[in-house]
C-alpha cells in the first residue's frame, strides 16, 4: 500500500463531496462539500486548497457509470470535471466506479437515523468517502492504484 493522504472527490450537478484518507491509506473521512460552480472556477480551485493543505499525493474522483457499466451524461461530467483538475494539480488524478455510492451514502445517513432534508449537506461527503474507502481498499487487496489515471492535458 503506498502511503501518504489521498482526497475522494464525488462530483454532482449541485454540490461535490471532498473526503481525505489518513497518511496510511487505512480510512477515508469526510472533509466538506463544495458547492459545484458550473463556470469551473471556484469549486476547483477550493479542491485544490484542500489538497495543497492536506499535502495529498493523488485525488480519487468518483465515475458514476450505470448500473450496466455504460457511460451516461454524469460519466461524460465526471470524466470532464477530472480533467479539468488535472490542469490545476500537481499529483496524479484517478477515476473510479462509483456505482451505487450515492444509494450507500443515503442507507447509511438514515441508518443513522437523518432524515432526507437534513442528509443533504452531508450526503455529498458521505459518498465521496465512501468511494475513497472503497478505492483504499480496493488497493490494499490488489497491491495496484485504484481505477484508471486521469491522464494530464495542456497545463494553462
Amino acid at each position: 500500500m503506498r502511503s501518504g493522504v489521498r482526497v475522494g472527490v464525488d462530483v454532482g450537478k449541485v454540490r461535490i463531496g471532498v473526503s481525505r484518507s489518513d497518511n496510511h491509506g487505512m480510512l477515508a473521512t469526510p472533509v466538506e462539500t463544495v458547492t459545484r460552480d458550473l463556470a469551473g472556477l471556484t469549486d476547483l480551485v477550493r479542491i485544490r486548497a484542500v489538497v495543497v493543505e492536506l499535502e495529498a499525493v493523488e485525488v480519487i474522483v468518483g465515475l458514476p457509470l450505470a448500473l450496466s457499466g455504460k457511460v451516461t451524461a454524469s460519466t461524460d461530467d465526471a470524466i470532464n470535471f477530472a480533467a479539468r483538475l488535472t490542469q490545476i494539480l500537481d499529483v496524479p488524478v484517478r477515476l473510479v466506479d462509483e456505482r451505487l455510492s450515492t444509494v450507500s451514502a443515503q442507507s447509511a445517513l438514515r441508518a443513522s437515523g437523518r432524515s432526507a432534508k437534513t442528509q443533504r449537506p452531508v450526503i455529498d461527503q458521505v459518498a465521496a468517502t465512501i468511494i475513497l474507502q472503497h478505492a483504499l481498499d480496493s488497493e490494499r487487496a490488489s497491491g495496484r492504484p485504484p481505477g484508471s489515471p486521469v491522464e494530464p492535458t495542456e497545463r494553462p
